[in-house]
């Protein structure tokens, strides 16, 4: 379906009370436009469900596409607006801010706050990679802090990547985008918005039946940081699967970045799940402690 059918919401529209100025961004299944709460005159992003696939605009009202099935879209919208108030309970300074969400238009929207800065993918493109080990190791324990909490609410984020991490001033990160976000242990067989992205997904996140858990979220910062270093998107983890021709971190960037920094990316991008730090903390706590990758007594010690 092109991508015209998708027609934006244009500049003044009121939804609930929060006026349209612009759209700035869109994703598979939604659009995100910046817009000003007319009580108030913050500025607000509000991100509305608008399934390429499976949706069109009417005027203000979003429909169900012809030849789309309607229980997909209704499954959707419900999943939406069930996971936006699931955000909206994550209180973090490193999650973005929900302030509200609703049903109109036939569609769910999110409200969340507008805070300046870039998203770190614009950083790497920018600088080809290459981002000082001081950048990163100020971003990532932090967001590793941010998911801990939501893993311990039972919850998955399942879409990290550089365009869904925030820098603010002084490279304060922030969480974005939890447009895929589930709970553990259920079923992702019949989600409307399963998401991969080539790269930056573990392999188990590519099958209806891969369990995931907090394990795959560690996969896509261990990618994330990599892509920080190397600029561009590491192998698919299915491409890795079948034949892993990555050369460890350990061994490409030694010259240029601390060894428990490289050692972290390394463990943390291991294709088998069992093979990774099993939660954000220890993660979190090789980088901050400086001790790199943990071995255990059926992993050989030795220099990569």
């Amino acid at each position: 379906m092109p991508e015209t059918t998708r027609e934006c919401l244009p500049p003044g529209t009121v939804v609930d009370c929060y006026s349209i100025i612009k759209r700035i961004g869109s994703g598979g299944f939604s659009l995100i436009y910046l817009a000003e709460d007319e009580d108030t005159r913050d500025p607000v992003v509000i991100k509305e469900f608008l399934p390429r696939k499976l949706a069109r605009r009417n005027g203000r009202r979003v429909e169900v596409a012809e030849h789309a099935n309607p229980d997909q879209f209704n499954n959707g919208r419900r999943l939406f607006f069930q996971e936006a108030k699931a955000l909206a309970t994550l209180r973090h300074p490193n999650i973005v801010h929900v302030r509200t969400f609703f049903l109109a238009n036939n569609t769910a929207y999110l409200v969340m706050d507008y805070e300046n800065g870039r998203n770190l993918g614009s950083y790497i493109k920018k600088y080809k990679g290459r981002l000082s080990a001081n950048l990163m190791l100020k971003v990532f324990p932090a967001i590793l802090d941010a998911l801990n909490l939501i893993h311990a609410q039972g919850k998955l984020h399942l879409d990290i990547k550089p365009s869904n991490i925030h820098l603010r001033s002084g490279g304060d990160p922030l969480l974005l985008d939890f447009g895929a976000i589930h709970h553990f242990a259920t079923s992702r067989r019949h989600l409307a918005n399963q998401v991969i992205t080539a790269g930056f997904s573990p392999v188990e996140q590519y099958y209806a039946s891969g369990y995931v858990g907090p394990w795959s979220d560690i996969y896509a910062i261990g990618a994330t940081m990599r892509a920080c270093i190397e600029g561009r998107p590491p192998p698919s983890a299915i491409t890795r699967h079948a034949k892993d021709d990555m050369r460890p971190a350990v061994r490409q960037f030694k010259r240029r970045y601390p060894m428990h920094l490289l050692e972290s990316i390394d463990w943390a991008m291991e294709v088998d799940p069992l093979l990774r730090p099993q939660n954000a903390k220890t993660l979190q706590r090789a980088l901050l402690e400086e001790s790199g990758r943990v071995t255990t007594a059926a992993e050989p010690v030795g220099n990569d």
